[in-house]
């Protein structure tokens, strides 16, 4: 059985991953929208590590916030940094 503080942990981590989710979606410049994006990412891999899944933490933190951020701002850097609505 899960004790109550990891369920605690978990859904403020959770909440925190939405949160960043969110704002990463309504931002209009681009660069911060990845910084966010990548937040997200780290909420969700200590998720992962309070539902004791080792294997899926060591690839989504590398993927996730890792290569994922690293090509999306080579990808910034290449383009225009603000979205333009």
């Amino acid at each position: 059985m899960i004790p109550v503080l990891h369920l605690v942990m978990l859904s403020i981590v959770l909440t925190l991953g939405f949160v960043f989710a969110y704002l990463a979606i309504h931002e209009k410049d681009l660069l911060k929208a990845v910084v966010l994006s990548a937040g997200q990412a780290a909420m969700y891999v200590i998720a992962f590590y309070l539902l004791l899944a080792p294997d899926i933490v060591l690839a989504y933190a590398a993927i996730g916030v890792g290569v994922y951020s690293a090509v999306m701002i080579i990808a910034i850097k290449k383009t225009e940094r603000y979205e333009k609505v």
